[in-house]
This record gives C-alpha cells, structure tokens and sequence, in this order.
C-alpha cells in the first residue's frame, strides 16, 4: 500500500492531538523508510518484473529487516521508547509503536505472498494487489476516512496550515496515481533514489503542516 499508510497516519492524530504528523507519518512508513537505504546498501533486495501484480511491477525478493512482522515488532519498540524517554506519554507511545506494526498488516493485505513473519521465515500476503480495481477502491476509502479524520481533528492556525495541509493531501494522492500510471520504473536504482528523497520530503512536509495546525478540541 501507499496512500493506505499515510491514512493511518492522518487518522492518529485524533487519537494523540499532541504528536507532530510528521512523526506519526514516520512510523507508519518507518519500514518503507528503511527498505530504499537497506537496498541501496545491498542488504536487502528488488527487481523490477513487469507483470509480477497488476499494481506494481516490484519484485521484493528479501525485505527481512525492514518488512518482516518481527522486525516491525521491534522497530516500534524502538520508536515507541524514544518517545516515550523524550518525554510522549505512554498511550501516544504506544500508538506510534502500534502505527509501525501497521505497515506489515496493511501490506500483508496488499503484497502477493512475499511477507515474512521473521527472517528466514515463511512467507505471507492476501494478494490484493492482483487487483488495480479493488486495490483502488480499498486505499482510497482508507485515504479518504484518514484525511477526514485530520481535517476534522485540527485546525488550521494561518492561510499556510490550511494550504499546506490541502497540498499535502493533494501531493500523496497525485504521486499514487503517477505511480500506477507511470509504468515500471527504468532501474533499482531509480527506485531507491525516490524512495529515499520522497521519505524525507514527506515527513519535512508533513512536519511543517502540522506546525500550522492545532488540535480542534482543545487538547
């Protein structure tokens, strides 16, 4: 998934009014995060196979350490602790632990079987992707419910909290579509490239939105 993470993200915010967005994005994509630099490093591995799904022409033939259900268990260990020694209270924390989890169920959904619980281990995934039709209409009713979510959770604070929110929006919805109509992608190395640049302008983005909004009800 991609725009089915962000809704997440859009959707904690009513649930910890006072974690940034940008954080919140953070850890619902924490794994997809990880996986452009794990391989460009050579740690874990993609191919690009036109046909493979009918939604994307990616191949993920190893994602342990940024995908498997375990290491997900651990990165939002990790993240959650952070929070919570810089001072989150413990029920944010544990959302924003909860929101890295995430990634793996909502992928589970969408990925042909290539999900591993840990590495090494079998691998899972309920192939919604075989699907451009019933692909589509689950993620936008995700992204659709998430953004609704923030819009009515927050206020905007000035002209650029509300534009910048609406560009926001606008922004991962467009990229997804570009995605699926663009088709596969010329090399890995392309891939990684956006995956890494799009990862940093999206929490920039989403950090800076938030900075110009504030919780609707008085939190």
């Amino acid at each position: 998934m991609f725009v089915g993470h962000f809704a997440l993200g859009f959707a904690a915010k009513r649930a910890a009014p006072k974690v940034s967005l940008g954080l919140l994005f953070a850890a619902c994509q924490l794994a997809d995060m990880l996986w452009p630099i794990l391989v460009a490093a050579g740690v874990e591995r993609v191919r690009i196979a036109p046909g493979i799904t009918a939604f994307t022409p990616l191949d993920f033939i190893s994602y342990p350490y940024s995908h498997s259900l375990v290491a997900l268990c651990l990165w939002g260990t990790v993240l959650g602790s952070v929070c919570w020694l810089r001072g989150t209270d413990g029920r944010a924390s544990l959302l924003v632990a909860a929101l890295v989890v995430s990634h793996w169920i909502l992928d589970f959904v969408s990925h042909r079987p290539d999900m591993p619980i840990y590495p090494g281990g079998a691998l899972w995934g309920l192939g919604l992707w075989n699907s451009v039709p019933a692909t589509l209409v689950v993620e936008l009713l995700l992204y659709g419910a998430g953004v609704w979510l923030y819009a009515t959770s927050t206020r905007a604070q000035s002209a650029a909290g509300r534009w910048s929110f609406l560009g926001l929006a606008s922004f991962l919805l467009l990229s997804y579509f570009g995605n699926l109509a663009g088709g596969a992608p010329p090399s890995v190395t392309a891939v990684y490239s956006v995956g890494i640049a799009g990862a940093v302008l999206i929490t920039v983005w989403s950090w800076w939105t938030d900075r110009h909004r504030r919780p609707a009800f008085g939190c």
